[in-house]
């Protein structure tokens, strides 16, 4: 007989949508994503500040609580619909079914207590541990989040470690009660290139090692690269790209994620190369403009996008989804950037196509 819960989705989020209520009106953070995440897989979602990345991973493990947010839609875990549990169900959770690594190290961790106590608190709370074996957990687990010498690091304070460890114990934190479902929400924040590289290897073996789901989540589409199995686009709340990772680098069709491609530095660019950004600004989410959400900053932006918000659908390829009325390399987008280009459109002026486009896999660093 077939486990069906084995078969299942680890998670599953459908029309999941937040809103924060303030004096200035309903602000929609997350505006009907659904997703759904297998287990031992890796999801990347991407996005620039402001996209909903970070409200979407908190409104799963509910840590946006508050009576001025409203979160609505489905978020099923293991079978069960986690927006719908109490408070003191969810603590339940938090550690050793579900953990999150917060993207600013130096403000998750309490900067008066010892990491020793930071570690081994969750251990004594869930696995019932006594101080003695607490304490060697502890130890093992800075061993292998290749934090040296652990017994000396285990009496120090959070700030007497580098960025760096910092962001390990962190790690060591929310790997301690071995949970199946991680959020790793901006882990390489603040850190120099040579220890991002360090601490997105180290997430990358300790979800193989545990066969834990992990949900990444990053500014930089080349922090995905090689290193999730699908890739989630967000802009403005809502899911504009949705396609296997290889897939959407081999074959980028929303202008937004060509976009956040063009604007990552590469070493085969001559020194003082201008950087390409990406014009204009994100929408007011309060009051978002009709149509498409990036039109605004689209360089192949015609009458239909302003006018009508485009569905996220199945393309020729049935993992590849795309919410978009011109895709990238189709002739309507050929046609409406060429008139934009003669119109003076400042966001068509400021791209050149012959730098947008990029193999699979072809991302620096």
């Amino acid at each position: 007989m077939v486990d069906q819960a084995a078969n299942s989705p680890l998670l599953k989020v459908d029309d999941l949508r937040t809103t924060f209520t303030i004096p200035a009106g309903d602000v929609k953070a997350v505006r009907g994503v659904s997703f759904s995440l297998d287990r031992g897989k890796t999801l990347g979602i991407v996005g620039e500040s402001g996209s909903g990345k970070t409200v979407l991973a908190r409104s799963v493990m509910r840590l946006n609580l508050g009576t001025n947010v409203t979160t609505t839609g489905t978020a099923v875990f293991e079978g069960t619909d986690v927006l719908t549990r109490s408070p003191a169900e969810m603590r339940q959770l938090w550690g050793t079914e579900m953990a999150m690594v917060f993207q600013d190290p130096m403000t998750s961790l309490n900067p008066l207590v010892r990491v020793q106590r930071q570690v081994t608190e969750h251990l004594c709370r869930h696995l019932n541990l006594n101080r003695s074996e607490a304490r060697q957990a502890a130890v093992d687990l800075l061993r292998e989040v290749r934090i040296p010498d652990p017994e000396t690091r285990l009496r120090s304070f959070p700030h007497e470690l580098s960025g760096g460890m910092r962001q390990r114990v962190c790690i060591a934190v929310a790997l301690a009660c071995a949970p199946s479902l991680l959020f790793a929400d901006e882990p390489t924040t603040a850190l120099d290139v040579t220890v991002q590289h360090q601490i997105l290897n180290l997430l990358s073996r300790e979800q193989a090692d545990r066969e834990m789901a992990m949900v990444l989540v990053t500014h930089d589409l080349g922090v995905v690269a090689g290193r999730t199995d699908d890739t989630m686009v967000m802009y403005a709340g809502t899911v504009v790209e949705h396609a296997p990772t290889a897939s959407l680098f081999a074959d980028m069709r929303h202008p937004y994620s060509e976009a956040l491609m063009r604007s990552i530095p590469r070493t085969s660019f001559p020194s003082h190369t201008r950087l390409a950004a990406i014009t204009g600004r994100p929408p007011d989410l309060i009051d978002p403009p009709t149509g498409c959400d990036f039109s605004p900053r689209c360089p192949y932006v015609q009458d239909q996008c302003v006018n009508e918000e485009p569905p996220l659908v199945e393309t020729d390829d049935p993992t590849h989804r795309l919410a978009c009325w011109t895709p990238v390399g189709s002739p309507e987008a050929r046609v409406a950037f060429e008139k934009n280009l003669a119109a003076g459109l400042r966001q068509a002026v400021a791209v050149d196509l012959s730098t947008t486009r990029s193999p699979a896999g072809g991302v620096d660093g």
